[in-house]
Formats: C-alpha cells, structure tokens, sequence
C-alpha cells in the first residue's frame, strides 16, 4: 500500500503572540518577523498541486495556486499598513479638528475606533500567516502623521477631505480583493471543490471593513469635505499618495 502523500503547508495552529505593547506596534510581533516555517496543518497557504483531500462526504477544498498565495500575502501587507496609516492619520487630525468643532469628537472617535479594531484584525493576520510586514513602516509612520496634522491644521474641511479621498482609494482596493476572492469562490465551484475555511472567513471579513470604510467616506462628505480649499489639488494628492503607497507596500 502506498503511503499517503505529505503535504507541506504553513502552520496557521501556532498561537499568534500578543505582547503587551502599544496597538500601532503590535504587528511587529516576533511570529511575524521570524523565518516562516512549514509544516503538514493546513492554512490557505498550501502549496499541494491538487485539491486537500477532506473526510467523506465533503467537498475537496480548493488549493492556491503561487501567484494566488503571492496576491493573498500582498494584500495582507497593504491592509496591515494601510489601517495602521489611518489610526495615525485620525490621532493627529482629531485635536485639530476638535478644539474648533468639539461637536465632531464622538465622529471622529467613532472612525477612529473602527479603524483601530481593522488593524487589529490585520495585525492578527498578518502573524498568523506569518506574512512579511512591509519594510515601508518608518516612512508611512511619519507620512501619515504629517498628512493627519497638516489636514487637520487647515481645517475640518480639509480633514474631511483627506478621510473622502484615502477611503475612495482603500475602497476600491478593498473591493478588488473581494472580487478576487469570489473569482476563486466561483472556480473552486466549478471543480467541484470549496474554500479553505481560512479564505472563507477572510471574505466576509474583507468586505465587513470595506463598508466600514465606505462609511467614512459618507461622513466625511456629509460634513463638507467637497468644501476644502484647494479641493481638487487636495484630493488628487491624497489619492496619488494613496495608490503609490499601496503599490509599494505590495512589493516592499
């Protein structure tokens, strides 16, 4: 009788590390900076050539292939950096924004908060899978801080048209790894197979901080975004920063 064939696959059983360090600090944990390591426990990280046999009666789970995996593991590097990016873009805009317009403190806390809880989410992630945090770290830090303070300096409008214009971008980014995900969800069906469980708590975890996202988006316009002064320049600036960021943080 032959012996059943080993997969190698990245061990996602491994308890994720959580010291007790500030939250922007935590996803430098030591499980996500340490050599990955590989092992038979499954993750959406296999790297078998075919489908993950399942116990009887269930469907043969759908196997990435390595462009797929190298996506996956990119857009957990751009989602980490970019919700750490928001924390501190909303920590330096809010005193600005606050001392002048006190009634805008539960919104802006609000935002905050929820952007909190998505890094923590990615930060979880991130270890998890053991995914390479971008090297880019010490550059958005200060980029984001400068972009919160500056906006938050020339007033809410201007705040508010920082937050319209990195939501548009972290929107649509969100959106096209939702899409992604589906175009696996609708191949897998095709072959008769289904998601790892990994993946398919991953999409509905994707699109849950995509609205929330959205969401700030229609705050910020709500609260006249469209007024700041210079509006356009302002805008198109923010966005090109945006997507030069996440190119970068892809690879970096």
């Amino acid at each position: 009788m032959m012996k059943p064939l080993l997969v190698l696959r990245r061990c996602s059983s491994l308890p994720c590390p959580r010291p007790a360090a500030p939250l922007l600090l935590d996803f430098l944990a030591p499980s996500a900076l340490r050599h990955r390591q590989y092992h038979t426990t499954p993750s959406y990280q296999s790297t078998s050539p075919a489908a993950q046999p399942t116990s009887e009666g269930s469907k043969p789970k759908y196997v990435l292939n390595k462009q797929q995996r190298e996506f996956l593991d990119s857009a957990l590097r751009v989602n980490q950096a970019g919700e750490l990016a928001a924390t501190l873009i909303y920590t330096a805009q809010t005193p600005q924004v606050v001392r002048s317009h006190p009634h805008l403190r539960p919104l802006m806390k609000h935002m905050y908060d929820q952007e909190k809880g998505h890094l923590t989410t990615f930060n979880h992630m991130i270890a998890k899978h053991r995914v390479r945090p971008t090297a880019m770290y010490p550059v958005w830090e200060v980029a984001a801080t400068f972009l919160g303070w500056s906006t938050g300096v020339m007033g809410r409008e201007a705040a508010m048209a920082c937050t319209e214009a990195v939501e548009t971008e972290i929107g649509s980014h969100y959106n096209d790894q939702v899409r992604e995900i589906l175009s696996w969800e609708a191949d897998a069906k095709s072959r008769g197979e289904e998601l790892d469980d990994e993946l398919k708590e991953m999409l509905p975890t994707f699109r849950r901080i995509r609205d929330e996202e959205l969401e700030h988006l229609d705050h910020a316009v709500e609260n006249d975004s469209k007024e700041a002064q210079p509006y356009d320049p302002l805008v198109n600036v923010i966005r090109l920063g945006c997507r030069a960021a996440i190119k970068i943080s892809e690879r970096v």
